[in-house]
């Protein structure tokens, strides 16, 4: 349930109240959902000085983009199932001094999201800390909700994880502890085929391009990599969706769709602001990156029909 003053409904309890877990089940027909990326309100500033430790005393830009994704979200038809945000969702650091409004800008956009397309959030680096503590996260679930769980829709089961637990929890070891008991169970679920499929939303990507390449800022060490790729391949895991590069890059690991989408924000490379469009068939999990651009001003649904086909 939403707190009162609530603009959406947050993820508690580790589930997502928005969906019914007995009435989502059961497969029924396909369906798609919105993956975005890092809106990161302040980092375009702070990327044009040059300095990311600075937190961004200006994000009037990102406040148009994210703006500009609500907008051709809400003009798509059908309606998508849900609208996940893969972290970053501000640039200061927990204890900056532009976070507070930075936040309470990026809320207020997303208020205009359509109240019938359930916000999904994924906890970034930015938005807990580079080194977490049980603070910062308690923050965020209070401002964002659950920094890990899972939820139903249509026979598919979704996992959010916190994936700065993999990359630093030393000054948080006990949660950690705890999120991987309960991936163990929510992995065992899975492999015993009881969903249609199961797919995974984190912040930062397993990997870039290859499972075996080097450690990078932007992919998870190779142990850990390593650990988790192994753990959700033997569990069924069809693909898991982050940002954290703002760039589109991705892979497979046999049959595990590493998919790493660009930014709504800052963009990093040559790849331009936009969002994921995901669609989910019995037997595939299909998606294509549209700009924010070519998704306010055409509609997709013949490219949804084509995505159904490939079923």
């Amino acid at each position: 349930m939403s707190e009162k003053g609530d603009i959406f409904l947050r993820a508690r309890g580790r589930t997502l109240d928005a969906f019914h877990e007995e009435a989502e089940l059961q497969w029924k027909s396909p369906f798609y959902f919105i993956q975005g990326a890092d809106p990161q309100f302040g980092l375009m500033k702070a990327w044009a000085l040059g300095d990311c430790n600075y937190g961004g005393d200006e994000w009037e830009e990102e406040i148009r983009l994210t703006e500009q994704a609500a907008k051709a979200i809400n003009k798509l038809n059908p309606k998508p199932k849900f609208f996940v945000l893969c972290g970053d969702l501000v640039h200061g650091m927990p204890g900056t001094v532009w976070r507070e409004n930075q936040t309470k800008d990026l809320k207020k956009v997303l208020k205009e999201v359509d109240k019938e397309i359930p916000l999904v959030f994924v906890s970034g680096n930015h938005d807990i800390g580079n080194v977490p503590t049980s603070e910062a996260i308690e923050e965020y679930r209070c401002t964002w909700g659950d920094d890990y769980f899972s939820f139903w829709v249509g026979g598919v089961l979704f996992l959010v994880l916190n994936s700065q637990l993999y990359v630093d929890s030393s000054k948080c070891p006990s949660l950690k502890l705890a999120q991987d008991q309960w991936l163990d169970i929510q992995l065992a679920t899975a492999k015993q085929r009881m969903c249609k499929h199961a797919i995974v939303f984190q912040h930062i990507p397993l990997f870039l391009k290859t499972a075996d390449e080097e450690d990078d800022y932007f992919n998870i060490s190779k142990p850990i990599r390593q650990e988790l790729v192994d753990k959700f391949t033997e569990a069924g895991i069809k693909a898991v969706f982050s940002g954290h590069y703002h760039r589109n890059a991705g892979g497979f690991c046999n049959d595990l769709d590493m998919v790493v989408s660009s930014a709504i924000g800052c963009q990093l490379g040559e790849d331009t602001h936009g969002l994921r469009v995901v669609v989910v068939t019995a037997e595939k999990i299909v998606h294509r990156y549209y700009s924010l651009n070519k998704l306010s001003s055409e509609g997709i649904e013949e490219d949804l029909m084509d995505m159904i086909k490939q079923e």
